[in-house]
């Protein structure tokens, strides 16, 4: 009989739980950002599923920084938008 692997959705689930007591010991706000984190994590339980990482967590630390890296790239869309000359008041 094989091994059982769990849904990935547990694994995620898992592995938030384990950080837990970490998260008890950061400031509120700072907790609010850890949640964020996990939740970036979870958006792409999919490509956790296909990466079947044997150490899930690398997998949900590049899916939050990937979500960091597109709220990154938004912001400096819009930051370049706004610096481009047709949009200064001056000219």
């Amino acid at each position: 009989m094989g091994r059982t692997v769990l849904p990935y959705s547990q694994v995620w689930e898992a592995e938030r739980s384990r950080w837990l007591k970490f998260r008890r010991a950061l400031r509120r706000e700072d907790q609010a950002h850890l949640d964020r984190l996990f939740e970036a994590a979870r958006l792409h339980l999919q490509a956790g599923v296909y990466a079947a990482n044997p150490w899930p967590l690398e997998s949900m630390l590049l899916s939050m920084l990937l979500e960091h890296q597109k709220a990154l790239s938004a912001i400096e869309r819009r930051l370049q938008s706004l610096e481009e000359p047709e949009n200064d008041p001056k000219t």
